[in-house]
C-alpha cells in the first residue's frame, strides 16, 4: 500500500506565484511584440485574459476580507483575556507586558524606519503606480486625498475611544467610520477583553462563544488558503501582463527590506536585551534554542512551535516552568513582534507603490496599529493578512493591493515565525532573570 503524499500549502503557493508570473510575463512580451509589430489588437487579448483572472484572485481577497472584523474583535479579546492569571503572576505579568510592547514596538520602528529610508516601493516608475492605483482602487485619488487630510495626533488619540463600537466596525475597512476606524475596533476589544478578566465566574459562556467565534474565522480562512495557488497565479498574472518586469524590483527590494529588518531585530535587539537583563552569551542562547528556530520556520506557525518552545525552555534554557509556560504561551498570540514589524513594512510599502503619502501622525497610527495588531494576530499560517488589509484600510492604501505581495508572503512568514518565536523565548529569559548559579555546597 503507498502513502500518497500531500504537496505543502506554502509549495502550491509558489508554484502558483511561477507559472503566474510566466504566463504573465509572457502575455506582456506578445502585447508589445504585437504592438512593435502591427498587431495592435494584442493588448486587447491580454486585458481580456487579466479581466478574466483578476477576479479568480479577488474571491480569495474578499473571503479573507469578511471576516476582518470577528477576527480581529475575538483574537484581541481572547488574547487579553487569557492574561488572567497576572493576578497571579502578577509580578511575571508586568514583566512579560513590559518586554512584549519593548520588543514589538522596536520591531515596527526599525521596519518603519527602514522603509522609509530604503523607499523599495518607490522603485517603480511614476506611470507604473498610477497604472496600480487604477487597477487596484478605483477611488485611489480620494484615498490619496484622504491621506493629506490626516487628523491631528490629539484627535487621532481621542477617537481611538469610540462612542458606538458597533458603528466603528460597520465603516472600519471603507473608511465610513466617524471615529478611529479599526483602532476604535481594537480599543474595544482590548478593554472587552480586560473586562472579561474581572468577572471569570460569570464569562465562562461568552469566552467560549469568543473562542468559537475566532474558530469559525479561521475555518473561512482555511477554505480561502486552500484556493490561495490558484488565486495567486491569477493575481501575479494580471499584474505582471500589465507592468512586465517593472514590477520586479520593487518586490526585491520589499523583501530585501523585510529580511534586513527581521535581521536587526533578530541579531541586535534580542542580543542586547538579552545580556542587558540577563548576562546570558548570544550565542549561546541561540544554540539552545535551534530546535524551536527550526520547528518555527518549518511550520510558520507560533502555536504549533510551542510543546517546542516549552520543552526547550525548560530543558535547554533551565527556565523556572511556571514562568515558562505562562510567558510562551502567552507570546504564542501576544508577542507576535515579528508579524508587527512585518505590517508595518508593507503597510508603508504599498503607500508608496500606489503613492499615498503618509503624514507623520499617520506613520506613528500605523506602528501603533502593528503593535496592536502584533497582539490579535492568531499563530497560524497566514493569519496576518487581515490585520495587513486592516492597517491598510485605515490610513488610505487600497486594501486589494496586498495581492502585489501574496506570492511572496508565505516564505515571509517563515522568517517572520521564526522572529515570533524567538521573542517568546527571548521576553522567558528576561522575565526569569539572571541564571541562578550552581549551589557549590550541594557538591559531593
Amino acid at each position: 500500500m503507498t502513502v500518497r503524499r500531500t504537496i505543502p500549502l506554502h509549495v502550491k503557493i509558489l508554484v502558483g506565484l511561477l507559472v503566474g508570473a510566466t504566463l504573465g510575463l509572457s502575455a506582456n512580451a506578445f502585447s508589445l511584440y504585437g504592438q512593435d509589430h502591427g498587431f495592435p489588437q494584442a493588448r486587447s487579448y491580454v486585458d481580456l485574459c487579466a479581466r478574466i483572472a483578476d477576479p479568480i484572485g479577488q474571491i480569495f481577497l474578499r473571503l479573507v476580507f469578511m471576516v476582518v472584523i470577528p477576527l480581529v474583535f475575538s483574537a484581541l479579546a481572547l488574547g487579553v483575556a487569557g492574561m488572567k492569571d497576572w493576578g497571579r503572576l502578577g509580578r511575571v505579568g508586568l514583566k512579560t507586558l513590559m518586554f512584549t510592547a519593548i520588543l514589538s514596538t522596536s520591531a515596527v520602528l526599525i521596519g518603519v524606519g527602514l522603509t522609509n529610508t530604503l523607499q523599495p516601493g518607490r522603485w517603480l516608475s511614476v506611470e507604473k503606480q498610477k497604472e496600480l492605483s487604477a487597477k487596484y482602487s478605483d477611488d485611489a485619488s480620494q484615498s490619496v486625498a484622504k491621506a493629506k487630510k490626516a487628523k491631528t495626533l490629539d484627535v487621532i488619540l481621542l477617537d481611538i475611544i469610540p462612542k458606538n463600537p458597533f458603528q466603528e466596525m460597520v465603516g472600519a475597512l471603507d473608511g465610513t467610520s466617524p471615529g478611529g476606524g479599526m483602532l476604535s475596533v481594537m480599543f474595544f476589544s482590548l478593554m472587552f477583553g480586560l473586562a472579561l478578566t474581572r468577572v471569570p465566574e460569570n464569562a465562562d459562556i461568552l469566552v467560549g462563544w469568543l473562542e468559537g467565534l475566532q474558530a469559525v474565522s479561521m475555518v473561512i480562512i482555511g477554505w480561502a488558503m486552500r484556493i490561495a495557488p490558484l488565486a495567486v497565479a491569477c493575481l501575479v498574472f494580471s499584474l505582471t501582463s500589465r507592468l512586465g518586469l517593472s514590477i520586479l524590483p520593487p518586490l526585491l527590494g520589499f523583501v530585501g527590506t523585510v529580511l534586513l529588518a527581521l535581521s536587526l531585530q533578530m541579531f541586535v535587539v534580542y542580543p542586547a536585551l538579552l545580556w542587558w537583563m540577563t548576562r546570558r552569551s548570544p550565542i549561546q542562547f541561540f544554540s539552545q534554542i535551534s530546535e524551536a528556530i527550526w520547528t518555527a520556520f518549518g511550520t510558520s506557525s507560533s502555536n504549533a512551535s510551542l510543546p517546542t518552545a516549552l520543552r526547550v525552555a525548560r530543558e535547554e534554557l533551565l527556565l523556572p516552568d511556571e514562568e515558562a509556560r505562562f510567558v510562551l504561551t502567552i507570546g504564542a498570540t501576544g508577542n507576535q513582534n515579528g508579524t508587527a514589524l512585518y505590517e508595518g513594512v508593507v503597510v508603508l510599502f504599498l503607500a508608496q507603490v500606489f503613492h499615498v503619502e503618509l503624514t507623520v501622525t499617520q506613520q506613528i497610527m500605523v506602528v501603533l496599529m502593528s503593535v496592536l495588531a502584533g497582539i490579535g494576530t492568531a499563530g497560524v499560517p497566514g493569519s496576518s493578512l487581515p490585520m495587513i488589509v486592516v492597517v491598510m484600510q485605515s490610513v488610505g492604501v487600497p486594501g486589494a493591493g496586498i495581492g502585489i505581495i501574496l506570492g511572496i508572503d508565505r516564505i515571509l512568514d517563515m522568517c517572520r515565525t521564526v522572529l515570533n518565536v524567538t521573542g517568546d523565548l527571548t521576553v522567558a529569559a528576561c522575565v526569569a532573570g539572571r541564571p541562578k548559579a550552581p549551589d557549590s555546597s550541594a557538591v559531593g
